[in-house]
């Protein structure tokens, strides 16, 4: 086990790193975030900040070397300049690689007998014909790599709209999906350690507002309740293959014939942040437990219902309604500008 006083380095300085330091914080860890911008939030919370390219291999070695483990908050850093970390870095690059690229975790999810929507590899307008000709229409095409929040997608509803799907992408190589039906999206957080063990939370049903999460809710509804056995046991078998140590998240959807995997998240997610008023133990802190080699704890609720709600752009600017509302738990995170799409916090109502 990490003792307390040592350092966790965190790549990527935005709220989920925040949220992280926090709770490190509140074990006794010194947190040390590495990112490329001038003031990213989580560096108000944070004992130390190094400002690096997440390309630049030399800096983000001698920041390792400050570090006692190192861990990351976002997926898309790339792989290279981790890779010399070895067991340091917790989760490895094993679970970066694969999430990474949309392609490689289709193979992945394939390779683990999981259910995904049928899906095609397409890198040009041939073989965007050829993925309608197999997936038939509707489908969705997105971009191999970089895409959240919706950003990085478009649908192909006709043929017609091939040409333009394709220009919306910027000619990126893209992965297309066969349009699911589908009675609801939820998320499985799952927490694995170095030794093998895992713990899952209960599991949210997740609404969506163009493309980006806008609530989760907690027990998900009798369209999910069902699904949650088969759900949370894929999602701890994918953290056991990938040997991923630490918080990851398994994206849903809720189908007639049962939960069909969207996504996988190699780190604290947004869908979990009801976990830090809603549950015994928050996502944030278990994240810090597994990389410290700390014991896993309890993920129960501790209330009947949690429902959790972004921030996103001028929402942010309640603030001063929600602060003086009782039933409220406010996260603020302190990012300026509050630009459309862009999320500023999050607000917990436990009951």
């Amino acid at each position: 086990m990490l003792p307390p006083g040592s350092t966790i380095g965190i790549i990527g300085g935005g709220q989920l790193g925040r949220m992280l330091a926090i709770a490190a914080a509140q074990l006794g860890y010194r947190c040390h975030v590495y990112d490329p911008h001038d003031a990213p939030c989580a560096v108000e919370v944070a004992a130390e900040f190094t400002r690096g390219s997440f390309d630049d291999a030399a800096a983000i070695a001698r920041f390792a070397t400050a570090c006692d483990v190192v861990t990351y908050e976002f997926e898309n850093p790339p792989t290279e300049p981790l890779e010399p970390l070895g067991d340091t870095l917790r989760p490895s690059t094993r679970s970066l690689t694969v999430a990474q690229d949309r392609s490689v975790e289709k193979r992945f999810l394939d390779a683990a007998g999981v259910t995904i929507a049928p899906w095609a590899e397409v890198d040009d307008a041939a073989g965007l014909e050829a993925a309608i000709a197999t997936l038939g229409l509707p489908l969705l095409l997105k971009t191999r790599r970089f895409g959240y929040d919706g950003k990085g997608q478009a649908w192909v509803r006709s043929r017609d709209d091939a040409a333009t799907a394709l220009a919306t992408l910027g000619g990126r190589p893209a992965v297309a999906e066969r349009g699911m039906q589908f009675d609801a999206e939820f998320s499985v957080v799952v927490a694995r350690s170095d030794d093998g063990s895992s713990v899952t939370w209960p599991v949210s049903r997740n609404i969506h507002e163009g493309g980006i999460l806008r609530r989760s809710e907690v027990p998900p509804g009798a369209a999910i309740e069902a699904q949650l056995a088969e759900a949370t046991n894929v999602a701890a078998t994918l953290a056991g293959r990938l040997g991923h140590v630490g918080v990851m998240t398994v994206e849903f959807f809720a189908c007639a014939d049962g939960p069909v995997v969207n996504e996988i998240a190699p780190r604290v997610h947004n869908s979990g942040h009801w976990t830090i008023e809603g549950a015994k133990t928050s996502q944030f802190e278990q994240h810090i437990r597994a990389i410290c080699g700390l014991p896993l704890r309890d993920t129960a609720l501790v209330a009947t219902a949690v429902q959790m709600d972004n921030l996103i752009g001028a929402d942010v600017d309640q603030w001063s309604a929600l602060i003086a509302d009782p039933s409220a738990h406010v996260h603020l995170y302190n990012k300026g500008e509050a630009r459309p799409g862009r999320k500023m916090g999050h607000v917990t109502r436990v009951r």
